[in-house]
């Protein structure tokens, strides 16, 4: 500790899904897709030259951004690419707020990197306590005084959605200052805010090719927006790294997302497979969060949270349990294929 900063020495990292190495579980902690990428991945990945990475890549990702734009209906020049959509939600704290500013505002128990993303670059930030039913009143968000908002939607931990209509009413709202809709798990519910983007210009929309797209291990985000925001970003970015995404994770992002079709076709399973195992999960007693997500939110009526996790991993099942205030005793179950989620309510029942 001798040579740390007075930063590195006081800041709380984020906590990753645990990746064990010690035998093979049934891993439904970390929300990957159970279904594999479109074949139009293992296309460009066969095609892809290797003698081109003695080359830097397209530092603006000019094609990747095309075909993302396309694909959203939106010019490339209101889509910013970066390290997956956690290198986005970072690069949007020194973008957008001031240091000894307002800050940000967002929910208390929501995605755990936005404090961090805070903390490491000295912005303050007001939690909003969720509602008893877990809930985002977005109108008490809309009150706390702030520089801009942050709202997951779906939210994570918890996987509730909020409908179009509620957050372009919380967008108009706040027109004066910037809104950012974390839509990580869009794919699963199907009703993103990037159309509105053309309408607000304070509206920046962030998304992930990790959950929707089966490419968690492409580490690859985008975001949409005003171009005066994407500038923003682009700066910031700039100031960092200039090459965050390589010549394969570029040419492997366009395929993917030209594919809509195939996406569409798996994620609907992913839904399907959704519903079947709430409706399991509440049939054996087990209380569930209304989930648009990939993933539950489940609260045994007599075992602890901890209790459960421990007892599946003992049985080769992984979910992700928080130890935190209000939401200690819920496990995060992500939704696995059939065959998954049947070992899953197995490990249960034992």
């Amino acid at each position: 500790m001798r040579y740390l900063s007075e930063k590195a020495k006081k800041i709380s990292p984020y906590t990753a899904g645990e990746q064990p190495k010690d035998k093979k579980y049934v891993k439904l902690n970390t929300n990957e897709n159970p279904y594999p990428p479109s074949p139009k991945v293992r296309a460009a990945v066969e095609k892809f030259d290797p003698a081109s990475l003695k080359l830097y890549p397209d530092p603006t990702a000019k094609a990747l951004r095309e075909a993302i734009g396309q694909a959203e209906g939106v010019p490339a020049e209101n889509v910013f690419c970066g390290n997956g959509s956690d290198e986005i939600l970072a690069l949007c704290l020194p973008a957008f707020f001031d240091e000894g500013g307002e800050g940000a505002a967002f929910a208390d128990i929501t995605y755990s990197f936005y404090p961090v993303f805070c903390n490491f670059f000295g912005v303050k930030y007001t939690l909003l306590p969720l509602e008893e039913d877990f809930s985002l009143d977005l109108d008490k968000l809309s009150a706390l005084p702030a520089q801009g908002l942050i709202v997951a939607n779906p939210n994570a931990p918890t996987g509730i959605g909020i409908p179009l209509a509620e957050i372009e009413r919380f967008i108009n709202k706040n027109s004066g200052r910037i809104v950012i809709i974390d839509e990580a798990y869009m794919p699963f519910f199907n009703e993103s805010a990037v159309p509105l983007t053309k309408k607000y210009e304070n509206l920046l929309v962030v998304k992930t090719f990790s959950k929707g797209y089966s490419l968690a291990g492409m580490r690859c985000g985008y975001a949409v927006g005003n171009a005066a925001l994407i500038e923003g970003l682009f700066r910031c970015k700039d100031c960092f790294n200039s090459y965050p995404l390589d010549r394969i994770c570029q040419a492997v992002c366009a395929a993917a997302i030209s594919d809509r079709v195939y996406y569409a076709e798996k994620n609907a399973l992913v839904i399907s497979e959704r519903e079947r195992l709430t409706e399991e999960l509440r049939g054996r007693g087990i209380e569930v969060l209304p989930s648009k997500s990939n993933f539950v939110f489940a609260r045994h009526t007599r075992l602890s949270g901890k209790e459960v996790y421990e007892g599946l991993r003992a049985r080769g099942v992984l979910v992700r349990h928080f130890q935190k205030p209000r939401i200690e005793n819920f496990c995060r179950i992500t939704i696995g294929s059939r065959e998954q989620n049947d070992a899953l309510l197995a490990a249960l029942g034992e």
